[in-house]
C-alpha cells in the first residue's frame, strides 16, 4: 500500500527485537509471479486468503504454504464456521481492516488491526516445518520479508491475534 505503513512495520518489529530480512522484487499479485523471485530464499513461503463468513459477522486471514490448495467448504468445517459459510472479503474490508489492498494480504498487516476483528489461521507447517525462516510481504506487494517462527509467534502475541492452528492433509 504504502511506504508509510511499510516503514511503521519496520518499526514496529524493531521495538519488538525483530530483525527482518527482505528482498524487494517486482509487483506480484500472485504466489505464481511472486516465486521466481524468492525461491532462493530458505523458508516457507506464504499464500493469504482474507475471508469473510456468508453472513458477514466474521473476518479472517488464512495463512498457508504458498504451494497449498485450500478447499474452503473443507476450512470453514476445521474453523467451525459450517460448510459453505466462507467466502473472499471484498478489498475494502482488508483495506479497512488491514490497511492493504488487493494482492498485499498478510499476516504482518495484522498490528493495524487494533481492534481484534480479524481472526488468524494459520498453517500448521509454518511453525512444525523445521524453517529457519517464514516469509509474508511486508504491506507491499513489491517485497517479501522473513523472519524466524519465533520471531512471528512474538510478533502475533504483540498484535493480540493467537493464531488458530490448522493441521491441512498432506
Amino acid at each position: 500500500m504504502s511506504n508509510s505503513l511499510r516503514e511503521e512495520l519496520q518499526q514496529y518489529l524493531h521495538e519488538l527485537g525483530i530483525q527482518p530480512v527482505c528482498v524487494e522484487h517486482p509487483e506480484v499479485f500472485t504466489v505464481e509471479e511472486m516465486m521466481p523471485h524468492v525461491q532462493h530464499l530458505k523458508g516457507a513461503h506464504s499464500k493469504n486468503l482474507f475471508l469473510r463468513d456468508k453472513k458477514k459477522k466474521g473476518l479472517w486471514l488464512v495463512t498457508v504454504l504458498h504451494d497449498r490448495q485450500v478447499n474452503l467448504n473443507d476450512l470453514a468445517k476445521k474453523l467451525s464456521v459450517g460448510s459453505g459459510n466462507l467466502r473472499f472479503a471484498d478489498e475494502a474490508a482488508m483495506v479497512e481492516k488491514l490497511k492493504v489492498g488487493q494482492g498485499c494480504a498478510t499476516p504482518l498487516a495484522l498490528f493495524c488491526d487494533v481492534t481484534g476483528d480479524v481472526k488468524f489461521v494459520l498453517d500448521s507447517k509454518f511453525l512444525k516445518g523445521g524453517h529457519d525462516r517464514v516469509y509474508f510481504h511486508p504491506m507491499t506487494n513489491a517485497a517479501t520479508m522473513g523472519i524466524t517462527p519465533e520471531e512471528f509467534l512474538t510478533f502475533l502475541k504483540k498484535t493480540g491475534h493467537d493464531p488458530v492452528i490448522v493441521q491441512f492433509d498432506d
